[in-house]
């Protein structure tokens, strides 16, 4: 009994938001995340060998705490299989796949280390990160992270393929900027993947683009005038009575004293 209402506070915690407890927790995660994310980024770059070092040591203590972290959702889970098989669980075992795989394939490793982003999706999600913001704020938060997410990974990805043999991708910044115009459909030639494998990923980067971004930006601008339509239909309830009490023109249609100042209208 005791050890089934720890495993169940352990579980509270790992995806509350609301606690501070469970927010100093999974902003930590969220940190550690971000860092890792920084830390790939700047190994594209031309660093000292002690730096990149450094970065490495930071990578694997971060991927052992991610470890950690799944084995210990997992135990605490109260539907084990569910969890197993559930998005958030499946991003959390790609992110952590390098660590059982260290000796397999190093371009495979690399390769996988750029979903790491996508384990920010639990946070992004949850309502409790918006318990006091407008739903209009909320979805805009999550569709500039679902932009960003599908941009940085694909970066990612097409800079560890085609870095080997193509100047070109010289760092992640190169990867970047050809993100952007390749998903967005506009494409520049003087920026070309090589390798099979480069120009696959490009195919599947397009597709993904127009499957996405169209339904992202559809969905914030159906919000945008619903707020706008509501607005007008809140004006129209308003009746515009200036207060000789305290000036305040906006009343409702049936008010008969003003709702700051309480003086006859």
């Amino acid at each position: 009994m005791l050890r089934q209402k720890i495993s169940q506070k352990i579980n509270f915690y790992l995806d509350d938001l609301a606690t501070p407890v469970g927010k100093l927790i999974n902003i930590a995660i969220a940190i550690l995340v971000l860092a890792s994310a920084i830390s790939f980024v700047a190994q594209t770059y031309e660093i000292s060998e002690i730096t990149r070092h450094r970065l490495n040591l930071l990578d694997d203590i971060i991927l052992g705490v991610f470890v950690f972290e799944y084995f210990l959702r997992l135990i605490c889970a109260e539907e084990k299989l569910k969890h197993l098989f559930s998005l958030y669980a499946v991003i959390d075992l790609v992110a952590i796949l390098p660590f059982f795989l260290g000796a397999i394939d190093v371009t495979f490793i690399r390769l996988l280390r750029w979903f790491r982003i996508l384990r920010l999706i639990r946070l992004v999600e949850s309502r409790s990160l918006f318990a006091h913001k407008t739903e209009d704020i909320a979805i805009l938060f999550r569709i500039l992270f679902t932009l960003f997410a599908i941009v940085f990974v694909f970066s990612g990805l097409i800079y560890q393929i085609e870095h080997p043999n193509n100047p070109k991708f010289h760092n992640f910044l190169d990867a970047f900027y050809f993100s952007i115009f390749t998903m967005t459909t506009v494409g520049y030639s003087d920026v070309m993947p090589k390798s099979d494998a480069g120009k696959l990923t490009t195919v599947i980067m397009v597709f993904t683009g127009i499957a996405l971004i169209p339904v992202q930006l559809g969905e914030l601008f159906k919000r945008l005038v619903q707020t706008a339509n509501q607005s007008d239909r809140d004006n129209d309830m308003m009746k515009d009575s200036v207060c000789s009490g305290c000036g305040l023109s906006l009343h409702d249609a049936d008010a008969e004293f003003c709702k700051v100042c309480g003086t006859r209208l």
